[in-house]
């Protein structure tokens, strides 16, 4: 499946976002060595998968191929006692203009991070979408913001990035 999607720094909490739809998600990605590892498993409120997420263009983040497989919560739980790298979050979806907002506020060691994926049908759909007030900035195209980067990070290691677009914690 190919994925289409852009990546924002949030700026705020939208409004009426507790009363929204929300699942705790647990990433661990593999290998541990790796500097951006591409697999992961998930758990995904009370579903669980894994998933190899890779880049098609090397310059360009917005676009990825991305293969899952369902895992049983069995399978999950074994898979998780492997050496990986883990990060926590709930993951909020916001109706915002007809189009779902997939909200992610950080828990534990990235605590006030905030994260905001829109997933697009079309490229046109993508290069077209503006970017709501909500949101700060649009860091699609950083690398440091992939879930693959931030896993196993503290919120003071990408500090000092976040704070090139103004970036508050949340």
């Amino acid at each position: 499946m190919i994925e289409l999607e852009k990546t924002f720094l949030a700026r705020e909490l939208p409004k009426g976002l507790k009363k929204c739809k929300s699942k705790e998600v647990i990433d661990i990605y593999f290998p541990k060595e790796a500097k951006h590892p591409t697999i992961r498993i998930r758990k995904n409120g009370d579903k669980y998968e894994i998933t190899k997420k890779e880049r098609l263009d090397p310059n360009d983040a917005s676009v990825q191929k991305e293969h899952t497989i369902p895992l049983s919560k069995e399978e999950f739980l074994a898979l998780s006692k492997l050496d990986g790298k883990r990060l926590s979050k709930v993951r909020y979806y916001y109706d915002y203009n007809g189009r779902t907002a997939e909200i992610d506020v950080f828990k534990e060691g990235l605590k006030g991070l905030v994260v905001i994926d829109f997933e697009f049908e079309t490229d046109e759909d993508k290069d077209n979408f503006k970017m709501p007030g909500f949101c700060l900035a649009d860091v699609t195209q950083e690398e440091f913001i992939a879930g693959g980067m931030l896993c196993g990070k503290k919120y003071k290691d990408i500090e000092a990035k976040l704070k090139k677009y103004g970036y508050k914690k949340l």
